[in-house]
């Protein structure tokens, strides 16, 4: 029993020294301090004018979150469309739903390593009930979602995409 304890007492404190290696213990460190990312974290209100623009740009806002399988798998569409189209006057802006207390644990490493480009912003507003049908009236609120927009047209899709068909829904609103 007395080695039990003793081997149960060696466990937790070796994987202890595990978090050495994280990354924000690593970021005291400078070891890794260029993978920090900035992060823009906003409520629905300083969310909303990204989603009503007047102004000559087309606008790909993509609502999407670490923990959603097909929102990562669809994430590198995005960033082709967003490296593509840019000289196009078109911006993409990524509308992550993660958990807040997630930021600096996942959401931050995701961006860094994965070498995201497009403007990600932070949805923190636990009030879906109001903003989700501001976005749009139709939506349920699953993800990934999209919305598509200018200042002569909008469209809304609650659908994971392919670049190709991603591509085709863009060029709708370039003609």
């Amino acid at each position: 029993m007395k080695y039990v304890f003793i081997i149960v007492l060696f466990s937790v404190f070796s994987c202890k020294n595990e978090k050495k290696d994280s990354p924000l213990a690593l970021a005291d460190t400078g070891i890794i301090s260029s993978q920090i990312t900035q992060l823009e974290v906003y409520d629905f209100n300083k969310l909303e004018p990204y989603l009503n623009k007047k102004d000559d740009k087309t606008y790909v806002i993509n609502f999407w979150a670490t923990w959603c399988a097909p929102c990562v798998k669809e994430l590198p569409y995005y960033e082709k469309l967003n490296a593509a189209y840019s000289k196009q006057n078109v911006e993409v802006i990524l509308v992550s739903l993660d958990f807040p207390r997630q930021y600096d644990s996942k959401l931050k490493p995701f961006i860094s390593k994965k070498n995201i480009k497009s403007k990600v912003i932070a949805l923190n507003d636990v009030d879906s009930n109001r903003w989700i049908p501001l976005v749009n009236e139709e939506w349920t609120g699953a993800i990934p979602a999209t919305l598509i927009y200018n200042k002569d047209k909008r469209q809304f899709y609650e659908q994971s995409f392919e670049y190709e068909a991603l591509e085709t829904q863009l060029k709708q609103f370039l003609k």
